[in-house]
């Protein structure tokens, strides 16, 4: 599945690519998408499901059914060896070329910036600790050299592309794997199996915190919705099926495991801190190789995520290279990272902003896994690329009224179904006790709407 060489900058953006450079088999995507989900985040969200007040087991359910969702993710990037094209343009058939681009502006450029943030702090918070650990307290300044130092190694890797990432993330994978089975022996001797909370839930409140915190775990692979980047090199006669479970079970795999860790190092654990209780449980000898492998966690996902949103960038309608949008994305990312570490509660934004993008990215996933299936997954990324008022994707004046409405009836109820007390609980929320059911209201309400919709259009 090559781009190119490595050691050079990827040329193409959100062009088609070409048969004679397409390469590679569909299992190669599952190095691609284990290492950036043997990620830190995945630690802190484990925690957070028992800190919510759940069960062991029941967070560990939790932890399961919500990552479900890179099925989904799966799905979606099935589109990708068949255009040729990057998720940002084949979404042109959903929405229109006008729509597109406002749709692609929130969600494939704006919502993965603050994604990188989200991310970059976790390394940066890692790397704080680690010169601590060196007696080396920084101060203000110090911290924002170690976060745009951490950003450039990112922005290296995403600069120089699609070639570099399967090439690495595989190597990554390995590493990042062997380094977390030795944090694993260490939690699960540390695990109290029979763990309970001191109040156990019972009722409304029960089927709050299972609700929240299935929409926590979930919203890591609805953000994915820009899988097609990276299968797009695939020859287009890979086979959906293989495409679909490569993909979905190279992040299934490492998220479940990664977020039942800090689920089970909870149990005995306090989680609002996860770096300073799991190194205080850990022999002096790994706590570095931990932090550093950490770091490098959050790097190899942010790099696939700026890579994205870089050719989001592109498919907007800004006419910069993809090596510069790259840069563009990475400075304002790096900027909302200053935000959350030197302003905001690193935890409580986490959390929060997670459960606020599933609102938007449930509905957008669901419409793109719909459009896949009723097209049966037959795709031209020429026509796709085809910008014109004469294009097959203009629809009317630009936009397809039946993705646009199908994004609006399902983000709508979506938002309404919120439920976070410390920020905002929307009407229907409230009405059925606090239960946060965006996830499965924006995702049934955007596919069905859709489906109806784009039926009679396809027909």
């Amino acid at each position: 599945m090559r781009s190119g060489r490595a050691s050079r900058i990827e040329a193409h953006g959100i062009d088609v690519i070409g048969d004679d450079e397409r390469h590679g088999r569909p299992r190669d995507l599952f190095g691609v998408w284990a290492a950036p989900n043997v990620s830190y985040l995945s630690l802190v969200v484990g925690g957070a499901l028992v800190l919510m007040g759940l069960e062991l087991w029941q967070a560990l359910v939790v932890i399961l059914a919500g990552n479900l969702c890179w099925i989904l993710v799966g799905v979606v990037a099935v589109s990708g060896p068949a255009a040729g094209a990057p998720s940002e343009v084949i979404t042109r058939a959903v929405y229109g070329i006008r729509a597109n681009r406002v749709v692609i502006g929130v969600n494939g450029w704006f919502i993965s910036v603050c994604y990188a943030a989200l991310n970059w702090s976790a390394a940066a918070v890692t790397a704080f600790s680690l010169f601590g650990r060196y007696g080396l307290e920084l101060d203000t300044a110090g911290k924002i050299l170690v976060i745009i130092g951490i950003a450039a190694v990112t922005l290296v890797i995403s600069v120089y592309g699609h070639a570099t990432i399967v090439k690495l993330y595989p190597v990554l994978s390995l590493v990042l794997t062997v380094v977390f089975a030795v944090l694993a022996s260490f939690v699960l001797g540390h695990t109290d199996w029979t763990y309970r909370p001191q109040n156990t839930l019972h009722g409304v409140e029960l089927w709050t915190a299972l609700a929240a915190g299935l929409a926590l775990v979930a919203s890591a692979a609805l953000s994915y919705n820009n899988s097609a980047d990276f299968a797009r090199y695939l020859p287009r006669t890979s086979k959906p099926t293989a495409v679909a479970g490569w993909t979905a079970v190279g992040a299934y795999i490492p998220s479940v495991l990664f977020t039942a860790l800090g689920a089970l190092a909870a149990t005995t654990l306090d989680m609002r801190d996860p770096q300073t209780a799991l190194a205080g449980m850990l022999p002096e000898w790994f706590v570095p190789v931990f932090l550093v492998a950490v770091i490098i966690g959050a790097v190899a996902n942010n790099a696939m995520t700026i890579y994205s949103a870089g050719l989001a960038i592109q498919a907007i309608g800004i006419r910069l290279r993809r090596s510069r949008s790259v840069l563009l994305d990475g400075t304002i990312g790096v900027l909302l990272t200053m935000y959350a570490l030197l302003v905001s509660n690193f935890l409580d934004a986490v959390s929060s902003t997670l459960q606020l993008m599933v609102a938007v990215l449930g509905p957008m996933m669901a419409i793109y896994v719909a459009d896949v299936l009723l097209r049966r997954n037959r795709y031209d990324g020429h026509a796709l690329s085809d910008e014109s008022k004469d294009g097959p994707f203009w629809y009317v004046g630009g936009v397809n009224w039946a993705g646009v409405g199908a994004l609006v009836a399902g983000a709508v109820p979506a938002f309404a179904c919120i439920a976070i007390p410390s920020l905002y609980t929307g009407f229907l929320a409230e009405a059925v006790g606090g239960i946060d059911l965006s996830l499965p209201v924006g995702l049934v309400v955007a596919a069905s709407v859709y489906t109806v919709a784009m039926r009679k259009q396809l027909s």
